[in-house]
């Protein structure tokens, strides 16, 4: 007799952010998930949300985030509500024995995140949080390069941008410039990419000090739009990242090492969803006269069947059928990563407050 395949995840969405809509989709898309229910704040919004994202007709409507936790048939959340409310709603769901799959920033600052976290510990819930390119196999790819010491060698240093020219509109009215719901601003939102790539980079060894840079751009209410830090190690290892709502969209990754060198410049969101290249060169020299510098960069390209917020979805759903389905406790790999880049968050907005000193990161 055939062995039956496991129930889909059940998904409720709290809430109908933008970014909610490409989650939906990789929810529906992933072998693994289905949507379940959704809930808004008044039932109208979250049915016309449900309408224009082809939700399942099984789809149950909510006029109340309550509701969803409230709702038997719901086995995990994804979370994409404003990070002042991350600390209130992961908890209730945690609470609720909903799986947690929280937007990111996942908080605003280590100590929420730490409540967060606690919960999902004493209910036995999985926590992940939703920085898709990790996700990606051209992820994994990059680091077998980088683990390779023959071709890259000993990491040296680390170089990460995330930035996107936000239009007026943003600039005035969206919550990821309102102090009262995101007041991480462009450190938050764009910053938590780069630091995850520079975390990714070094294993995840935190870094001694971080320095933020001089000069960072604020709006009137005195949210980030742009800034960038340097980071460094006992052992002389180096990054820098920079972030902001004001510049032309770059997401850049380049790690330099003693006998090699991997560049990524799509790194959030790959140019195009199902191929995604990355560079990579050994021993670089100087030609003759100094007139070139060879060997070229060689191009490697990574195709994905699956967009890289469906894998996510999928990976966070195996995680949640091992608890579920398994009896397994939840995996402590991804609350720890969430952990340590909020602490390097944390750093680089402490510097910026003490007059850009460097500040020490303790895990």
């Amino acid at each position: 007799m055939a062995e039956q395949s496991p129930e889909p995840v059940r998904f409720g969405i709290l809430g109908c952010a933008n970014i909610a809509r490409k989650v939906s989709r990789a929810i529906t898309v992933a072998p693994n998930a289905t949507i379940s229910a959704i809930g808004s704040r008044t039932i109208e919004k979250a049915t016309a949300f449900a309408k224009e994202n082809n939700y399942p007709s099984t789809t149950k409507i909510y006029g109340s985030y309550e509701a969803v936790l409230d709702d038997q048939e719901v086995d995990a959340v994804y979370v994409p509500l404003p990070t002042s409310l991350h600390l209130k709603w992961a908890v209730l769901a945690a609470q609720k024995k909903k799986h947690v799959l929280l937007e990111k920033p996942v908080a605003l600052n280590v100590k929420e995140l730490d409540v967060i976290l606690e919960e999902c510990e004493l209910n036995g819930v999985q926590y992940m949080d939703a920085t898709m390119w990790m996700h990606h196999p051209r992820t994994i790819k990059m680091k077998e390069f980088m683990s390779d010491s023959q071709r890259f060698g000993t990491l040296k240093s680390v170089h990460s941008t995330f930035t996107f020219l936000a239009p007026t509109e943003f600039l005035k009215n969206n919550i990821r410039v309102k102090p009262d719901l995101d007041a991480l601003g462009a450190l938050g939102d764009a910053g938590w990419y780069s630091i995850r790539a520079i975390l990714w980079a070094t294993d995840y060894e935190l870094p001694k000090t971080v320095t933020a840079l001089r000069d960072p751009e604020l709006n009137e209410a005195g949210v980030i739009l742009s800034c960038g830090a340097s980071l460094s190690w006992k052992d002389g290892r180096v990054a820098t990242f920079h972030c902001s709502f004001l510049t032309n969209m770059s997401m850049d990754i380049v790690v330099s090492g003693t006998t090699g060198n991997l560049r990524v410049h799509d790194f959030v969101i790959p140019f195009q969803e199902n191929v995604a290249p990355f560079y990579t060169v050994e021993g670089s020299k100087f030609g003759e006269l100094l007139l070139a510098i060879y060997p070229a960069p060689s191009e490697q390209e990574v195709s994905t069947d699956l967009s890289q917020e469906a894998l996510m979805v999928e990976e966070f759903s195996n995680l949640v059928e091992s608890v579920r389905g398994q009896g397994c406790k939840p995996e402590n790999k991804w609350p720890i990563i969430s952990r340590k880049t909020q602490l390097v968050v944390d750093a680089v907005k402490a510097s910026i407050e003490k007059g850009f000193e460097p500040v020490e990161v303790v895990y």
